[in-house]
């Protein structure tokens, strides 16, 4: 069913994985029909995804109210961004566990403890740390921010040089653009410029100008992400792929507790297209929750009813902005979404559904969530 302007979910209802505690590595064929009648052909490269106790940190550090404990709540609560004005200032460290597509550690540091003292226990904090976010308030004074920061790059990297770096130039939402982009270069050059002249050339660090009023904290925490998962390029080739043989402009693959996406096709990302994805899958958790249903155990054992149990969720829109936007759910955690502007997207809706079902099968034997 399609609908213009408005979401037509086919399938709202969960979706329980099996469970697979051991360490598999299997090559998975895939094949993938195009609309020209042409076939492409490919496999994947074998995954081992063992140590399933494993569970990658993530650090939030900065100066106190720089909009640390904001963004955690915004991105992994779901918090409103109004309502992040009434946190009280974290002065102890915070601990999060997600459970989603991996698990996953998200600690908030606070910000006016010095945790290079030699009084910490620094390998109790920075030990397995996989990712570190440094915020920092681009609408205050940012000197001692950039000093701290370089400082504690140039300390860890002694000892954890396998840490990558991120800076949340936060709160850019209230800049002019042109006063955003002066800022963010300024603050990305001073940094560099430090780090260089302490000895340190191309330190792995990144930088991503951000605010919670918009959809660039999503997007700038996927990178973040993306660099903790092993999959990716794997990832990235299945999703060139269906990329390529749909026809889609553009394709992600979302983690739809979170909205982050794990994983998208090498294309640029338009950032308008990315907001309408995000709302998508807004839209389609929200009828989950009232029209889904737990799918897990059949009380009918007819193929009909094995078959209604065995379906993903799936919906499409037309003409929202110019973009189609098509979904399929790939497992409990992980959603596909294609974005498209071809005028025949209707009509080469079944061709479709049978490449991207092809895509999920061989997607859901290589990603296997214990």
């Amino acid at each position: 069913m399609s609908s213009n302007g408005d979401a037509a979910p086919k399938d709202t209802s969960k979706q329980t994985l099996s469970v697979d505690t051991a360490a598999t590595t299997e090559e998975v064929p895939i094949s993938l029909i195009d609309p020209d009648n042409s076939q492409l052909d490919g496999s994947l490269v074998p995954i081992d995804l063992g140590q399933p106790e494993r569970k990658p940190r993530l650090l939030l550090m900065g100066l106190k109210r720089s909009g640390k404990s904001s963004i955690s709540n915004v991105v992994f609560r779901k918090m409103a961004p109004q309502d992040t004005l009434f946190l009280e200032a974290t002065t102890t460290i915070k601990k999060e566990s997600m459970h989603s597509f991996m698990d996953f550690q998200v600690w908030d540091l606070p910000g006016q403890i010095n945790y290079l003292d030699p009084s910490f226990d620094a390998d109790s904090i920075f030990g397995g740390v996989g990712a570190m976010i440094w915020v920092l308030d681009a609408q205050d004074s940012y000197m001692e921010a950039i000093g701290r920061l370089t400082e504690t790059i140039l300390h860890l990297q002694q000892s954890y040089v396998e840490i990558k770096y991120s800076v949340f130039i936060h709160k850019t939402d209230s800049l002019t653009d042109d006063f955003r982009q002066d800022t963010v270069q300024d603050i990305l050059q001073r940094i560099q410029d430090d780090l260089y002249d302490a000895g340190l050339e191309n330190p792995p660090i990144s930088f991503y100008p951000t605010s919670i009023y918009d959809h660039s904290i999503f997007e700038a925490f996927s990178k973040v992400i993306q660099g903790l998962v092993p999959q990716l390029p794997t990832f990235e080739a299945l999703l060139n792929t269906i990329s390529a043989t749909c026809r889609f402009e553009k394709v992600y693959l979302f983690d739809v507790l979170s909205k982050i996406y794990i994983a998208s096709d090498t294309t640029p990302v338009n950032l308008a297209a990315y907001e309408l994805c995000s709302d998508f899958i807004d839209v389609i958790v929200d009828l989950s929750e009232v029209y889904g249903w737990d799918r897990e155990k059949p009380e009918d054992e007819s193929e009909r009813a094995k078959d209604i149990s065995s379906q993903s969720a799936e919906s499409f829109v037309t003409n929202i902005g110019g973009y189609n936007l098509y979904l399929r759910e790939i497992n409990t955690y992980l959603a596909f979404i294609g974005v498209s502007k071809e005028s025949k997207f209707e009509a080469e809706k079944a061709l479709i559904d049978y490449n991207v079902q092809i895509f999920q099968d061989a997607l859901n034997k290589v990603f296997v969530r214990p």
